[in-house]
């Protein structure tokens, strides 16, 4: 009877999914989604605070290495999830990042065509003058 008891605790623990897991990986993805927004709102204050709209090499290695930093949270918690097959909160969170995601590059596009900063490789405006 012990033995019986033992193979069907067995069996639930394998079926239940990792809610601890779960908590960890829902952690990431939001530490990952604020790391992403605050990369796109240093690229906003500092292409305008430089004259030419361009980023100094520090700027960039800074937003480079948020950016970077998320995708590796996001992609190793994504694969936890994967590996716990708990499909619905990696379907959940993936779409959730993806659509904050979403809205920060629409915004970040939203600010650079308002503020016409250049698109040349030169940084040469041709389109119009700025004050």
């Amino acid at each position: 009877m012990h033995a019986l008891v033992l193979m069907v605790a067995d069996a639930a623990a394998d079926d239940s999914v990792n809610l601890w897991g779960a908590l960890g990986c829902a952690v990431a993805y939001s530490a990952s989604l604020l790391a992403t927004l605050d990369a796109f709102a240093d690229l906003i204050l500092a292409r305008g605070d430089s004259p030419a709209g361009r980023l100094t090499p520090a700027v960039g290695l800074k937003f480079g290495s948020k950016l970077a930093a998320a995708a590796v949270a996001v992609v190793s918690a994504g694969i936890v999830l994967a590996l716990d097959a708990n499909r619905f909160a990696f379907t959940a969170l993936s779409i959730a990042f993806g659509a904050v995601v979403g809205i920060g590059l629409l915004v970040l596009l939203r600010h650079a065509r308002a503020t016409g900063f250049p698109s040349t490789p030169g940084g040469a405006d041709t389109t119009r003058q700025r004050p």
